[in-house]
């Protein structure tokens, strides 16, 4: 029989073994600007699927350069991993024009395409065999896409980041895209660092959230804790009319989309009373417990009060 301290050790073991990377007060410059400022520790473990959301300039990418040495910064980043035992699709990918994306790969992989078991199984799973003759600027854009993401994911990385994956798709190309992704990866280890302006692929894909704004952190943990935090149990997310805002002024608001009103309910009971509520006048409403649009924008609203509170102290 074990002792405690024998099962405390035990654990610390396993969990320290789990940690995959450690940030801990990170700073990039470029220049004057300070693009990137993680100051409280970040801790990512194996297996996890991370969303990064921000908006333009909010140090998104420059966080995923960071941590494969692509950039100086201050600080520290603590990983097992060398940057080249990592994976990244970036989110802009060029190749050679003058051949056919066949020779491209069996150049990359310095093989056979028929020889490599892997690189066949992901031709295949991507629907990829009718793509291999063309060249690659002939390629749509998500034929260009799935042929990039078939030769990161041929690394089959403990860590692999995906910048943008789907910028510049239509919404059937990018759904059928994420579809396939985490049909992949279902099952697996791997541990995967995903950056997205699109809220429902993470929501399908992300496990846990890093929220970036002006180069710093605002909220990272799960999906479903950062929910509730800043949404609640739940919300009902109605159009912003008139009529809509008066009838359920004595309920809790969020922040939303100009067009789109937000209320939050902690409990059941509340919910129950706002349905009814609804249901009587005939309001059209999405309930949601996981809109990480809403969450998001929250999150940010949370962020910019604790900001000003600190200039006023």
């Amino acid at each position: 029989m074990m002792v405690p301290w024998e099962t405390k050790r035990i654990y610390q073991e396993r969990k320290q073994q789990s940690m995959l990377l450690t940030i801990d007060h990170l700073k990039v410059q470029y220049g004057k600007q300070t693009a990137l400022q993680i100051e409280s520790p970040l801790v990512f473990q194996e297996g996890e699927r991370i969303g990064v959301i921000g908006s333009n300039g909010a140090g998104k990418t420059t966080l995923v350069k960071s941590i494969l040495g692509l950039t100086d910064y201050t600080g520290s980043i603590r990983t097992r991993l060398k940057p080249e035992e990592m994976a990244a699709h970036m989110q802009f990918n060029e190749y050679v024009s003058t051949m056919p994306v066949k020779y491209i790969m069996e150049a990359m992989v310095d093989t056979k395409i028929k020889r490599n078991k892997e690189l066949k199984e992901l031709i295949a799973f991507f629907d990829f065999e009718q793509c291999l003759s063309k060249r690659y600027t002939a390629l749509s854009g998500g034929q260009k896409q799935r042929f990039t993401i078939i030769m990161v994911m041929l690394q089959n990385a403990d860590l692999t980041f995906y910048d943008e994956v789907t910028s510049g798709l239509d919404f059937e190309t990018r759904q059928k895209l994420m579809e396939k992704l985490g049909a992949w990866y279902r099952n697996k280890n791997n541990t995967l660092f995903i950056v997205s302006h699109y809220y429902e692929e993470l929501e399908q894909l992300a496990d846990k959230l890093l929220i970036l704004e002006q180069g710093k952190v605002v909220a990272f943990g799960k999906k479903e804790d950062l929910f509730r935090k800043f949404c609640g149990n739940a919300i009902f997310i109605l159009d912003n009319k008139e009529e809509n805002e008066k009838l359920t002024r004595g309920f809790s608001r969020l922040k939303a989309s100009g067009h789109l009103i937000a209320l939050s309910c902690p409990n059941q009971e509340e919910e129950e009373k706002l349905i009814a509520l609804l249901v009587e006048h005939n309001v059209n409403f999405k309930r949601s417990s996981s809109d990480i649009e809403i969450m998001s924008i929250n999150a940010k609203e949370h962020f910019y009060e604790s900001q000003r509170g600190g200039q006023q102290s």
